[in-house]
């Protein structure tokens, strides 16, 4: 049996035409770079999102400034999802490629839109009960609007037709989406629209034969669409964050861009350095002047940026580092997701010093978590690093963000008036708490010396052992002090479940739904995703060794989180790995699939 194919030059066969209600979608449109695949899922995902759905968007492509095969996905869905869809309900594909990718994860209901300008498509790339509908889109582009980049528009204005979306919907939608270009650069957008739209009216595909639809849903509470990138940024701005140095990375622009449009409004400054080391060593300075400074990159960025990381913890400089983790080692695959980055983080560097690494599992908590890393640098006077992973370009609806919950906590700084009540100024007193007064430098009668080496409580260089022993053991003691305001992880599902399923990140979404399926599978699970990565939280190794068996999933082949754990004190005939390190998310079959199966072997 061969897939249903639209014969265009005739209304199309009405039991085709399934009107399907659906209430999770997941869509794929792909091609080459530059082929317009993310415009069209932004239309699509800001259209069902004014339609009250749940949103998750993300990206597959190459590393490569055009060209290359790219593709883009969201998932709509009535509930809230940190992942895609298990298989793909709708792929546009402008390419035979795209549709080779895409192949083995088509439902077997898919609907597939493939341009067939250059190429018939070969029926055994896609499921015998999808439904094909060959769309000349670049021909169809380049004929009537003279530039094959408006297929993008062409098709979305197909594909609400697909979904049920009213065409005022539709048009509304692109409307807004390009509402900063021209009279000239607009028209012709909406007209390869409404081009798309007239092509599936001569399929028989109207605002009443639909072949899905997806109800309006009601929103209770007000939502924002935001990826994490942007999300931290704004929570490093909302608890008071004015300098930001960085050098071009992916996948970690995305920072410096959005503060480079915004923090100068608020007074603050963002410096594009012409490497990392420039960049973390332009951070320290603004820092030492007693200004919030950040700086972000990605791994091998880090890796550069090491060094000065030590020397801020053992100087005792406030800074906020967000690691954009990628696939590694060295340049690896700039644009593919891992969490590879756990053993630099929380252990990198040369010599002992204190660090706080924080690990967000949605944009929510980049936000909230931004806002905390930024305070708790002040107050412990060390770097903390917010570790991301692919939670750092991805988008997500989350509620919108309460900037009364934004607080700025000084810390111990003091000022002239509380230098002149002292005895005498040391910054790096030795303290019961780890954490020494500081006054910024320029303070009258209060000396600020900084330097690499290892110091005394007045900053000049030592080498005595005694001092050496009470500096490190004061500058550890600074962790335990701040402890008690680090996130503790969140924890779901069956807590008296002799069985627990432990990630970071944004792994928290595939668990979730993992979770989910193995119940109704009769397998219960006690879910944990910690948010403090470094110093592990004995919440995290408390749950490990309450549990008669773990499964630590992670992106790593080296199994990086469950190493740490072990190091921490966890015991390691409790924890069984699940690693994926091929540049790909980890889908909800998938893990379930895997995990079923190391029961059966347990």
């Amino acid at each position: 049996m061969k897939p249903a194919i639209y014969d265009i030059s005739a209304a199309v066969d009405k039991d085709l035409l399934r009107a399907e209600v659906r209430d999770d979608l997941t869509v794929m449109v792909a091609g080459q770079g530059g082929d317009g695949s993310l415009t069209i899922i932004a239309l699509l995902s800001k259209a069902l999102l004014h339609r009250g759905y749940h949103i998750y968007r993300t990206s597959d492509i190459a590393s490569r400034i055009k060209g290359g095969h790219a593709a883009a996905l969201m998932r709509a869905s009535t509930k809230p999802r940190g992942n895609l869809g298990d298989q793909i309900d709708i792929l546009i594909a402008f390419d035979l490629e795209a549709v080779q990718k895409a192949s083995n994860r088509l439902a077997p209901n898919s609907i597939v839109i493939f341009d067939s300008s250059r190429e018939a498509m070969p029926p055994d790339l896609v499921p015998e009960t999808a439904l094909m509908i060959p769309v000349p889109f670049s021909r169809l582009s380049v004929r009537d609007l003279r530039r094959d980049l408006f297929k993008n528009s062409l098709g979305f204005g197909l594909l609400g037709r697909i979904i049920g979306l009213a065409d005022k919907e539709v048009e509304s939608c692109l409307r807004k989406h390009f509402k900063k270009l021209s009279s000239a650069q607009l028209e012709p957008n909406i007209k390869a629209l409404r081009e798309g739209q007239a092509f599936a009216d001569k399929a028989g595909i109207s605002g009443r034969n639909s072949i899905l639809t997806l109800p309006a849903q009601a929103v209770e509470n007000e939502r924002i669409f935001i990826s994490g990138n942007h999300a931290a940024a704004m929570g490093f701005m909302a608890a008071g964050g004015r300098f930001f140095a960085g050098y071009p990375i992916t996948p970690a622009t995305d920072v410096m861009n959005f503060l480079e449009r915004n923090l100068p409004a608020v007074g603050g400054v963002v410096m594009q350095a012409e490497d990392e080391l420039a960049s973390i060593n332009l951070v320290i300075g603004a820092a030492l002047t007693g200004v919030r400074a950040m700086t972000a990159s990605s791994g091998p960025g880090i890796a550069l940026m090491l060094e000065s990381i030590g020397h801020c913890g053992s100087a005792e400089i406030p800074i906020v580092i967000i690691d954009c983790q990628r696939a590694g080692p060295s340049t690896g695959m700039p644009t593919k997701p891992e969490q590879s980055d756990i053993n630099m983080v929380t252990r990198g560097g040369n010599g002992d010093y204190p660090h706080i690494v924080l690990t967000p599992g949605d944009p929510e908590e980049c936000f909230y978590g931004s806002i905390l890393a930024t305070n708790i640098a002040q107050r412990a006077q060390c770097p903390v690093i917010l570790a991301l992973d692919a939670v750092c370009h991805d988008n997500f609806t989350v509620p919108r963000f309460d900037l009364e919950r934004a607080r700025i906590y000084p810390g111990k700084r003091v000022t002239e008036s509380d230098v002149a009540q002292m005895e005498e100024y040391r910054r790096y007193a030795i303290t019961e708490d780890g954490i020494s007064p500081w006054a910024v430098p320029g303070t009258r009668d209060a000396m600020n010396l900084v330097t690499g080496n290892e110091r005394n409580e007045w900053g000049l260089v030592t080498t005595e052992p005694d001092m050496r022993v009470a500096m490190v053991d004061k500058r550890s003691r600074k962790i335990e002090t701040v402890r008690p305001l680090l996130p503790k992880a969140v924890e779901w599902g069956d807590v008296n479940s002799p069985l627990g399923i432990l990630g970071v990140g944004i792994l928290g979404g595939v668990m979730t739904e993992a979770a989910e399926r193995l119940a109704e599978q009769g397998l219960h699970f006690h879910c944990h995703r910690p948010r403090t990565l470094w110093p592990v939280l004995e919440d995290t190794i408390d749950f490990v060794n309450s549990h008669e068996r773990v499964y630590v999933v992670e992106q790593s082949e080296g199994a990086q989180l469950a190493g740490l754990l072990k190091s921490e004190g966890a015991r390691a005939d409790k924890i069984v790995s699940i690693l994926k390190y091929d540049g790909l998310q980890f889908s909800t079959a998938e893990l379930v699939a895997t995990i079923v199966e190391k029961e059966r072997l347990a």
